[in-house]
């Protein structure tokens, strides 16, 4: 089995060749080592190999893991966030990377402004329809957007979304060419500039980076096959 420190550097390497394709550098691309369920003695050990950037999808792991772990990582929000957990999450992440809906980009501005925070945020696209899945459709972002711009505590930084998951990541590609195009159409019709594309995870982000990805959220590529704890 190969040790952490191995598969971590195979992801990288397999990050660098991707961005190498389409003239890109490893350094363009921000990895994001997905350590939901793992416990900090394991995310420490990737600390340790240089990494910095974790993502999280659930508030109480964020509440546990940030005040116990160094100061200089940073820590995405990449789940579903509830309205009522907004302002336990805000003051301990770097950037929020599902803002799904106009009323839960309203609610984090609302407690950014009383907290005197600027959140660093991606909007979330449901761009397959998936009923099981959050996220704007691709109406009802271009419906929002006006209002979603102007939120004066809300830094959108561009788009993130989750595709069906597909043993082939070629199936996935249209998927990803379709949330680079939505972001094109949005900074053409808004004139506005959104640099950040949040797409790709273990199975899929060498494709994703093919088509434009600035962020892959990547788990299970590094970690390994995670252990869940059963439910009571």
């Amino acid at each position: 089995m190969a040790s952490l420190g191995d598969s971590y550097e195979k992801t990288k390497s397999l990050i660098e060749k991707a961005a190498n394709r389409i003239g890109k550098k490893f350094s363009d691309i921000e990895l994001i080592a997905v350590s939901k369920t793992w416990p900090i003695e394991i995310i420490s050990e990737l600390v340790d190999c240089g990494h910095t950037v974790f993502g999280e999808n659930k508030v109480q792991e964020i509440e546990t893991k940030v005040p116990n772990m160094s100061s200089k990582l940073e820590w995405h929000f990449i789940g579903h966030l509830q309205k009522n957990k907004v302002r336990k999450v805000l003051p301990l992440i770097n950037k929020i990377h599902s803002v799904d809906s106009l009323q839960i980009a309203k609610r984090i501005n609302d407690i950014a402004s009383e907290l005197g925070l600027f959140p660093k945020v991606l909007l979330q696209i449901n761009n397959a329809d998936e009923a099981s899945k959050h996220g704007f459709s691709k109406d009802n972002l271009f419906d929002s957007i006006d209002e979603l711009l102007n939120l004066d505590r809300v830094e959108i930084e561009g788009l993130m979304a989750i595709p069906p998951f597909d043993p082939d990541p070629e199936k996935v590609r249209p998927y990803f060419i379709d949330l680079r195009e939505t972001r094109d159409k949005l900074e053409t019709t808004c004139d506005i500039k959104l640099p950040h594309l949040s797409m790709g995870m273990s199975n899929d982000f060498e494709v994703a980076i093919e088509e434009g990805a600035t962020s892959v959220r990547v788990g299970s590529s590094i970690f390994g096959k995670r252990s869940y704890k059963p439910k009571k």
